[in-house]
């Protein structure tokens, strides 16, 4: 995959490291994958509460 350089600069904002590296180290790939799972099951129950709060 050809990483653009927005890519790259969200990912330098969001975890603090490069692509390079996140391909490299298998031990930081984790906890950015980690980290990301737990925030998409967050996401994911904020909505549900939101749309509940919607539907009343």
């Amino acid at each position: 995959m050809n990483y653009t350089s927005e890519m790259e600069k969200a990912m330098q904002q969001t975890h603090h490291i490069g692509f390079a590296e996140y391909e490299r180290k298998l031990e930081k790939r984790l906890a950015i994958e980690k980290k990301r799972q737990q925030e998409h099951e967050k996401c994911k129950h904020f909505a549900a509460e939101y749309d509940g709060l919607m539907k009343k």
